[in-house]
């Protein structure tokens, strides 16, 4: 980067009309944390847009004085690539309105947004859009990079829901991408991350759910976690596309509904919703209290956005957190043999592994047509380190290392690009699999110098 003068922050300052911070500023610090506490770099300057035209400002600065551009919506990314050290943070958190026309069942929604957001102005209407399961994560990084949730067997992913898109360029330039407008670049945004521009808007279909979903845990004994992860590859092959199944192995959170004498101790959790009547849902779950001898189960018919913040407790910011993932096609003897392996030797009491079940209407869109190809995978895998304190590092992350080398022999091919870490640049190409080349095509058009490069990058060479 260039010496950044005060003189040229001053100028900055007459065109920009949001909130500028320095090193210094009273909310700087608070400013340039984000969730992974990993995480800890210093911009230069951070411009908080409280509009699209501030984020055109923002860019064209950046521009002019050869600025490393990082940009933040939520802030939730694992990577923590919503921060650089010395560049310029283009902060878009402050841009959090959700408008939502209910005969139409559309949201148009600002990049700011968190799914609370998103999903409280949707229930209001009854409506809903597929989104992640942690309320705080950020509307734009988890729709760029794809997006799954409780709602994607029924509705697909978040980019399958998405219609249109108002962004930012690297030279400036505000336009709109849709399936008639640019529609090479939304082909791109829907998967491609970052790479393409700033989305300052996003319009997404809507669907009828809820307000109140069947939805909720079994818990049952690890030792009986053979017999149940066999049973839930077996169950969530066959299921219907109302209802989504996820298994989480862990040590037991202090839960009100399990005996006291359980928490601290390793489990296998089954986490459901079904989308559609409630009554129907209780009669479709009922197989799934039989996989064994449950320890305890909190399963009822809540609002939406209530599950939708359920597992907010486990996923706070603050503490540090290094992630590592595979797409499955299925769930094979090996792989359920590696996940009980590490599962019985957690180095942290916070660290987890989950199997998140999508298929059904994410695997009926064509592998070509947009960004987000990896259509064959039933399900996700993440292998989820986090942890307190600093000494813990290597051992946390070298247990996720290990045991994505030993399960991948059974994973499918692709990536979800969301869970990929800072030191993965090694798996961008065989993430996006056969969508890759066309995606450098893409970045030789809309970014031919790289200057949207704090993502899981895809260089235009």
């Amino acid at each position: 980067m260039t010496q950044l003068q005060q003189a040229n922050i001053d100028e900055f300052k007459t065109h920009f009309r949001g909130e500028v911070l320095l090193p210094g500023n009273s909310i700087y610090d608070e400013t340039r944390q984000i969730w992974n506490a990993m995480i800890a770099r210093r911009p230069a300057l951070i411009a908080r847009c409280k509009s699209p035209d501030d984020v055109v400002q923002a860019v064209g600065f950046a521009r002019k004085h050869s600025l490393l551009v990082s940009v933040r919506g939520g802030g939730h990314n694992i990577a923590g690539n919503a921060v650089c050290d010395d560049g310029i943070m283009i902060d878009l958190s402050l841009m959090k309105s959700v408008q939502v026309d209910p005969n139409a069942r559309r949201a148009t929604v600002d990049p700011g947004c968190t799914l609370a957001d998103f999903d409280q102005a949707a229930q209001a209407h009854g409506l809903a859009t597929p989104l992640g399961i942690n309320s705080t994560t950020g509307v734009a990084g988890l729709t760029l990079g794809g997006g799954f949730g409780w709602l994607s067997r029924k509705y697909g992913m978040t980019v399958d829901n998405l219609l249109s898109a108002e962004v930012v360029t690297a030279d400036g330039s505000r336009v709109r991408a849709s399936e008639t407008e640019n529609a090479d670049l939304f082909w791109g945004l829907r998967g491609g991350g970052g790479n393409f521009g700033i989305v300052t808007s996003f319009q997404f279909q809507l669907h009828p759910v809820g307000p109140d979903v069947l939805s909720g845990l079994i818990v049952f004994p690890f030792d009986q976690a053979k017999s149940i992860l066999a049973q839930f590859a077996r169950f969530t092959e066959t299921m219907p596309d109302e209802l989504n199944v996820w298994m989480i192995t862990r040590k037991a959170p202090p839960l009100p509904f399990l005996p006291e004498n359980i928490h601290g101790k390793e489990i296998i959790a089954l986490a459901m919703c079904y989308a559609g009547d409630p009554a129907a849902g209780e009669k479709l779950i009922e197989p799934l209290r039989g996989f064994g001898t449950a320890l305890g189960e909190h399963v009822g018919v809540q609002p939406y956005c209530a599950w939708q913040q359920a597992f907010d407790p486990l996923l706070t910011p603050g503490a540090r957190n290094y992630w590592k993932s595979h797409n499955f096609s299925q769930l094979s003897d090996g792989a359920i043999d590696a996940i009980l392996e590490y599962a019985a030797k957690l180095p942290s009491p916070q660290c987890e592994i989950f199997v998140g079940t999508i298929g059904g209407q994410t695997a009926r869109v064509a592998p070509g047509a947009m960004a987000y190809s990896s259509r064959e995978a039933n399900y996700v895998m993440n292998v989820h380190a986090r942890w307190e304190s600093p000494a813990e590092d290597e051992r946390c992350i070298t247990w996720a290392r290990e045991f994505f080398a030993k399960s991948q022999p059974f994973a499918s091919g692709g990536a979800y690009i969301n869970f990929l870490t800072h030191d993965e640049a090694d798996r961008i190409a065989f993430a996006y699999g056969a969508t890759y080349n066309r995606l450098v095509e893409l970045k030789k058009k809309y970014d031919p110098t790289n200057f949207f490069r704090m993502n899981q990058n895809i260089k235009p060479v």
